[in-house]
């Protein structure tokens, strides 16, 4: 009896998955321009913001986003080929060449065939190209639009792919493995960085000779003379007024690519990704205030050639399954709370924490480290958490003792599943620090990692209607080819079978 129950249970479960198939398998419309082709494209790419980290940012600021107040909204699903939740390289490829690719992939198929980006594309059109990104240059987002490589980490070949671009400005952050050190390739053909200035590109480091460059100086890779983190720009809250910004480098990348035959330029907003993955409300927020300052230069420019301009702003994925409610807050909001955090979580792990360790060796208590996390984060710990939400409560507050503990001990790396997932990886008592403002400001977080669900889209100018309802990324890359005037190589992948239509 047991084993015919079981059969027809397997049965059952077979024709679920053929029916499941055979949905996927129907026609799919594929909404794309079919009028006068635009002179100058930009695409916008917030690396790990979805809804949810874009409506926090509303609520702290207080006003719209300049991306939200764009006439075409569309939802869009993110999935890699063989992964329901994305990486970068993979959502990347994506949206860059319109390829569905496995979890790690650059520029290439499953199969590893080499696939076209809509920037080589523009390139081959005349165009001048541009990318941009708050973390380094060969990273996977930014990699995706100019390097082909079966796997993200290979820096040194996505390296060597910048100088065999052909692109007109790189800008942000800088090289993670020029001299091959971490012996991912095996076709080594010297420094990386010689081979780019070779190829013609001027290197600019210094923020005083960045602000003087013009668009006879040629072409050009850029980046700050601080980088933070991974060769990546430093957090918007932790930056000084002689770094260079994301929007300070969108407005130079788009002076810089002015020209008659036009441009596509790439810009991305990498960390607000990083400050997601590490729990970090106020660091994201900031950030994404930056990126979304990068889009208003782009709409400044496109006010000027209103019949040549499209603009598109999109996510690769949501990180840190980001919700806007937290049960101990009830249906309260506190985002002000936010306002009192000075640095992000990646300054006070690399600076304050290691200087409060040399200077106590491990004879203070947490009672004393108290006034530093005020400080820093405006957290008290005196008065009546029910009247304010600043004031730690109980069990919080043994939350915060049992990570300085750990912090002290210099312990990051747990066998131990609980804690790993308590603290993700990230030093116990700054990701704790993080965790209980963020709780009491209203927000909850439910991961470390990516999230599988939908990011929002938007557009303004030539043939942005195309993108409004509800695609998959692959199809924002065939949109935007229909607007650069190429006819968008619709496929079919997983059985939906994606056609043209108007």
């Amino acid at each position: 009896m047991r084993v015919s129950i079981r059969k027809m249970l397997l049965l059952l479960v077979c024709a679920l998955l053929v029916s499941a198939v055979s949905a996927q398998a129907k026609e799919k419309k594929v909404r794309v321009y079919k009028g006068k082709p635009a002179k100058y494209i930009f695409l916008f790419i917030g690396d790990g913001m979805a809804m949810p980290q874009k409506s926090a940012t509303e609520a702290y600021i207080g006003k719209e986003l300049v991306m939200n107040t764009f006439p075409a909204q569309g939802m869009t699903t993110t999935y890699a080929a063989d992964r329901f939740i994305t990486g970068s390289a993979a959502s990347a490829t994506a949206i860059a060449s319109g390829q569905k690719t496995n979890i790690g992939m650059l520029g290439m198929s499953p199969s590893q065939k080499q696939v076209k980006s809509v920037a080589e594309i523009a390139r081959s059109q005349g165009k001048k190209v541009g990318i941009v990104s708050s973390v380094s240059i060969d990273h996977a987002t930014p990699a995706a639009f100019y390097s082909h490589v079966p796997t993200r980490g290979q820096y040194y070949d996505i390296d060597v792919a910048i100088s065999e671009s052909g692109f007109d400005f790189f800008g942000g952050g800088g090289l993670k493995d020029p001299n091959n050190k971490k012996k991912n390739s095996s076709n080594y053909k010297g420094n990386a960085l010689d081979l780019i200035k070779n190829a013609g590109y001027k290197v600019v480091t210094e923020k005083d000779t960045f602000n003087a460059l013009k668009p006879g100086d040629g072409k050009v890779i850029a980046w700050n003379a601080w980088l933070q983190d991974g060769q990546a720009l430093p957090y918007t809250m932790d930056k000084s007024p002689s770094d260079i910004s994301l929007p300070e480098f969108t407005g130079k990348a788009i002076e810089m690519l002015d020209n008659p035959n036009g441009f596509f330029l790439m810009v991305e907003g990498g960390k607000i990704d990083w400050a997601c993955h590490a729990n970090d409300a106020a660091a994201f927020i900031h950030n994404t205030v930056d990126f979304d300052d990068s889009i208003a230069k782009a709409v400044e420019f496109a006010k000027k050639h209103p019949s040549e301009t499209l603009i598109v702003v999109t996510g690769d994925h949501e990180c840190g399954g980001l919700t806007l409610g937290f049960a101990g807050t009830k249906y309260s909001s506190h985002y002000d709370s936010l306002k009192n955090q000075d640095v992000s979580f990646q300054k006070f792990t690399d600076e304050i924490i290691p200087l409060w360790r040399k200077e106590n060796a491990g004879k203070a208590s947490f009672e004393d480290f108290e006034p530093t996390i005020t400080h820093f984060f405006g957290i008290e710990f005196d008065g009546d958490p029910k009247k304010n939400p600043m004031v730690v409560k109980d069990y919080q507050l043994k939350m915060l003792k049992d990570a300085y503990e750990r912090t002290m001990k210099g312990e990051t790396k747990f066998k131990n599943a609980g804690l790993n997932n308590l603290y993700g990886g990230y030093d116990p008592l700054t990701v704790t620090i993080t965790h209980v403002l963020d709780n009491n400001a209203g927000l909850g977080w439910t991961s470390f990692k990516h999230t599988g669900v939908p990011v929002a889209t938007s557009a303004m100018g030539v043939g942005a209607s195309s993108f409004n309802g509800y695609y998959d990324n692959i199809d924002i890359a065939y949109k935007i080819m229909s607007v650069m005037g190429v006819t968008p190589q619709i496929y079919s992948f997983n059985g939906k079978v994606r056609v043209a239509a108007n």
